[in-house]
């Protein structure tokens, strides 16, 4: 059975730079091949891993949309709306040597994702027994997690900086998957770009995390530093799969998938 890990938190906070580095541990630890789903429209999981997304969900949906508009799905009584959508979805997904990365683009017309994402969260239901785990990167919020792409996760990752606004953040995100009843067997909060060696001392906000971890009952909240080495490699596009094991902020991320 699959292991669903979801990383989520507010814009900017190094959510893709934390999954990429899930991916490596996992990678390491023997779980290949990994699924990644890159659920932000802005869709940089692809760099972060060192290959190209060239197609996107959103694409996909769009072509769907201008096939039906011009009457080339229907006519053809073989090939029906979903099974075109599923097909351009399966050819939009990047192979590599490990993992497989599938990307939700943006929308490029009118209209909602609903019949698309019904459309990904069941070939995710299909496909995701192939892989010993499936790590999604989210868009900022729960907005994804709330469509039900997928239904159940089995870590939930909050990711905040150290900003008492980020903090605050932190905990609506932590209600808000409250509110909309998202299942998850176990619950991490990450704070990160520490400008300290430990994380009270870092945040310079003691009782709040105290205060975090008590209201969420979080099974792990780390402390993640600033580090010059994860801020070249996001500089400069380079893959985090090549990042040293021994880089101070890739060893703590490790933490997260053994809990």
């Amino acid at each position: 059975m699959s292991r669903l890990i979801a990383v989520t938190g507010k814009g900017g906070v190094g959510k893709t730079t934390i999954s990429a580095l899930l991916i490596k541990h996992l990678l390491e630890a023997g779980k290949s091949p990994v699924l990644a789903i890159d659920a932000d429209p802005n869709s940089c999981l692809d760099a972060a891993l060192g290959v190209c997304v060239t197609d996107t969900v959103g694409r996909a949906r769009e072509e769907v949309r201008a096939a039906v508009g011009a009457g080339g799905v229907g006519a053809n009584i073989s090939v029906s709306k979903r099974e075109m959508l599923q097909l351009k979805l399966e050819a939009a997904m990047v192979e590599a040597k490990g993992f497989d990365l599938i990307a939700m683009g943006r929308p490029e017309g009118e209209g909602c994702y609903c019949y698309a994402n019904n459309v990904l969260k069941d070939i995710i239901a299909e496909i995701s027994s192939q892989y010993p785990c499936v790590v999604l990167d989210n868009e900022a919020g729960l907005e994804n997690l709330s469509r039900r792409i997928i239904q159940k996760v089995d870590l939930m990752i909050l990711v905040s900086d150290a900003s008492n606004a980020g903090l605050q953040t932190l905990l609506r995100l932590y209600e808000l998957a409250g509110e909309m009843n998202i299942s998850y067997g176990k619950l991490a909060l990450v704070i990160n770009k520490l400008r300290g060696a430990s994380l009270p001392e870092a945040a310079r906000l003691p009782d709040r995390i105290d205060e975090i971890r008590d209201k969420t009952r979080a099974n792990i909240v780390i402390g993640l530093p600033v580090d010059d080495q994860v801020a070249e490699f996001a500089e400069a596009s380079k893959s985090f799969l090549e990042i040293p094991s021994s880089n101070p902020v890739y060893e703590r991320v490790g933490e997260l998938i053994v809990i």
